[in-house]
């Protein structure tokens, strides 16, 4: 375990702050270790006396414990030389698979192999083991224990842990949230492009997600005469009593709410979701110790089509958000990301305090420079990749992309007129 502990340390780098609610984590596994080896303990009665000589179960457990620390030693080690020396963040997706896989796939395999020698070989209690080392091995992918680090917010360390409180004063204050943001929402002005805008934060780990979620509402208020249209949902220890939490079904539920208010032909609906991304277009959620599922671009594409809005602006701050451009593209949508669907973004360690593409695209274009969407993701585009390779970003550019539907351009433009005046 202290092997473990510092491996993932060098995975999250400093500052970071120290887990304890991990600790907890994987014991099951372990349960069902000690379990496989009481069911194979050698009877008596065989011919060759293999149950004399043998092990008990106590004894098989001890083995098969002092193995798998001794193979763990050795994946620690390795992932620590690779994240040390930069190795793994050069490696492709197929690599980092395999790179998790691999080891977990000769953990369950040296178990399967020690219970087949030093077991009972009867059919049953050997079936039996095998499933529990396989079950093991699959709870590894399917049932991860929380991370032991997660990232401090800035160097001194002092960001609160990303944890909740479960309590029922904690249920009792979120429940009624989202049902009340809807309600206190501005109505509609007929014949005005009016904005209705959500912000999603879904991974409570670091607080770049939930500044950035932040202050892309304050500039969409400030600037597209957004203010009182506005909803945040965001997951974070603090906020659990004022703002609704950032989970698949709560997003679901806004997107129907807000469309209830809207005028769903003629407003605008902004969609700003910050978050880390993955390859398979997976926006990640943490929450610990709720489970958060992830939200997928399928997932949201139906829910828009089930609310019925017709115009959309959606920006994905994520890695390899280029995933979300063609599920989400319509000729009355239009779709921007911080990065290309082969590439990370950048910007979203414990030291930023915002992404690169939430500064470059919000904070400093669309705050003060421009209303439109295409010109301040142009120039933003320009800006990441300077500063990108000013940080020695070493995966390559991260390519933010933009797709333009054929309809909500003009359409947008119409609505920038009104805000801009005579």
């Amino acid at each position: 375990m202290l092997c473990a502990v510092l491996a993932e340390h060098e995975m999250v780098g400093a500052p970071a702050l120290f887990q304890w609610q991990a600790l907890a984590g994987n014991w099951f596994g372990v349960a069902l270790l000690a379990w496989a080896c009481y069911a194979v303990r050698p009877r008596g009665g065989e011919e060759d006396g293999r149950a004399q000589l043998a092990p008990g179960p106590a004894q098989l457990f001890t083995l098969a414990m002092a193995q798998a620390l001794v193979q763990a030693l050795c994946i620690d080690l390795l992932f620590i030389v690779l994240y040390d020396s930069g190795a793994y963040d050069r490696l492709s997706d197929q690599a980092q698979w395999a790179a998790a896989v691999i080891p977990a796939c000769w953990l369950a395999l040296a178990q399967l192999v020690l219970l087949r020698r030093c077991g009972e070989r009867k059919a049953l209690p050997t079936l039996a083991a095998w499933s529990c080392c396989i079950a093991v091995a699959l709870a590894f992918f399917f049932a991860p224990r929380p991370p032991y680090w997660a990232e401090a917010d800035g160097a001194d360390g002092a960001a609160p842990p990303a944890t909740i409180e479960l309590s029922q004063e904690t249920f009792e204050a979120q429940a009624p949230l989202l049902d009340e943001q809807l309600a206190a929402l501005k109505p509609q002005r007929r014949g005005v492009i009016d904005m209705y805008t959500i912000t999603f934060a879904p991974y409570a780990g670091q607080e770049v997600f939930r500044r950035e979620s932040r202050m892309v509402s304050e500039v969409m208020a400030a600037r597209f005469d957004a203010g009182g249209r506005q909803l945040q949902l965001m997951n974070h220890p603090e906020t659990a009593a004022e703002a609704p939490w950032a989970t698949p079904l709560n997003l679901h539920r806004a997107i129907l709410g807000v469309a209830a208010v809207m005028d769903r032909e003629e407003d605008v609906l902004f969609l700003h979701l910050t978050s880390h991304g993955a390859a398979d277009g997976q926006l990640a959620a943490y929450f610990w110790p709720m489970e958060v599922d992830p939200v997928l671009p399928a997932d949201l594409k139906a829910w828009l089509d089930e609310a019925g809005i017709k115009h959309r602006v959606i920006s994905i701050s994520a890695c390899y958000a280029g995933n979300w451009i063609a599920p989400l593209a319509s000729d009355d949508t239009l779709v921007m990301t911080a990065s290309d669907a082969d590439h990370t973004s950048y910007g979203c360690g414990s030291k930023s305090d915002l992404t690169f593409f939430g500064r470059a695209m919000y904070d400093e274009q669309l705050r003060s420079s421009t209303l439109s969407f295409e010109e301040a993701h142009a120039a933003a585009r320009k800006l990441i990749l300077q500063r990108e390779n000013e940080a020695g970003k070493t995966d390559g550019y991260s390519n933010p992309q933009i797709k333009v539907g054929a309809a909500i351009g003009p359409y947008l433009a119409r609505m920038r007129q009104r805000l801009q005046g005579p």
